[in-house]
This record gives structure tokens, sequence and C-alpha cells, in this order.
């Protein structure tokens, strides 16, 4: 064998090197963010869990609200399937948007009977309403912090991705779309400045 077949078959083997890493880098990075949204996925169904036991706690305390309670039991339920859609497939966009919007009508409808609790002040002073508003506040704060965990994932996903020569290589590898973040319906209320007037 002279040098320059040596040469080449070094130049082949560090490119075959490469390619491999970066398949190997692509799955590493998709599997993190599918394991982060494993942890948003367990912390909603422990939201969802508690939902009912406040309702329940709620309608001694205020039966003619009745639509107020169905309609967070129904928005429940919707968020409930849209997890199980998008535990299925977080790489589906689609199936995260459907979560969001749930999420959202989830988070609306919790709205409302919070404040029609507000209205009851036995209602707020008994333990077990307590004890689970408490609960519920715990979760939703273990909520925001696996969304961002996973938005953190995948946003790294598809930096790598989205990066040259990864771009080049991830649709033959089976990585053609980037991943979708879990974002909060009020996004755009965030990102503007609070007014403030004296």
């Amino acid at each position: 064998m002279d040098i320059s077949s040596i040469v080449f078959w070094v130049i082949v083997a560090v490119l075959l090197f490469y390619v491999i890493n970066i398949y190997n880098s692509l799955v590493t990075l998709k599997n993190r963010y599918q394991n982060a949204f494993s942890q948003i996925e367990v912390q909603l169904k422990r939201r969802y869990d508690l939902i009912p036991n406040l309702v329940e706690t709620a309608k001694a305390y205020i039966a003619h609200e009745r639509e107020t309670l169905e309609a967070v039991i129904t928005a429940r339920n919707q968020a409930m399937a849209g997890l199980k859609a998008a535990a299925a497939n977080p790489s589906s966009a689609v199936a995260i948007g459907e979560l969001n919007g749930a999420e959202g009508l989830l988070s609306n409808a919790l709205g409302r009977l919070n404040v029609v609790m507000e209205a009851y002040p036995e209602l707020k002073a008994n333990e077990n309403m307590m004890q689970l508003s408490e609960e519920l506040t715990s979760t939703e704060n273990r909520v925001a912090f696996s969304r961002q965990a996973f938005n953190d994932a995948v946003t790294s996903y598809n930096i790598y991705r989205q990066s040259f020569p990864p771009v080049v290589l991830s649709p033959i590898f089976g990585h053609g779309k980037d991943a979708t973040l879990l974002e909060f319906e009020d996004r755009e209320v965030i990102k503007q400045a609070p007014e403030v007037k004296f």
C-alpha cells in the first residue's frame, strides 16, 4: 500500500467516525427531550389527580356554582387527552400544540374556580381545601420546572440539528424536523414590559 492509499483510508475512517458521532448526538439529544417530556407527564398526571378532589371538596360549599365545577372537570379531561396524545409522540408539533391549548383551558377554568372560592371564606378555611390548594400549587411549580427542562432539551436538540453539518445529515438519519417547545399560552403578554403609572 502506498502513502496515498493510507491517507485516503484514514480520511474515510475519520469522516465515518464523524458521521457516526452526528447520528449518536442526534439520538442522545432526542432521548433527552423525550425524557424531559416524561417528567412533565408525571407532574401533569399528579395535577390531574388532584383536581377531582379539589372539585369534590368545593361542591359541598358552592353547589350552586355547578357550571364552574363542570368546566374544571371538562377542561381537566381535555388536558388529560392532550397529555396522552403528546406522551405517545413528544416529537409531534400538533400533539404538543393541542396539549398546550388544553392546558390553557384548564388554567382558565381553575382560575375561575379560584375566583369563586374567594367568595366563600368557609371553603377557603376548610382544612382539606387548604391542603389540596397547597399540593396543587406545589405541583404547578413542578410543572413549570419540568416545562423549562423540556424546553431546554428541545432547544439543545434543535440547535444541534440545525447546525452544519448535522443539518445535512439529520434528515437522512430520521431527524428531519425540529422538536416543538411547550410554550405558555400567555407568552406574548409575558414578553411585554409592565406599564407603570404614577
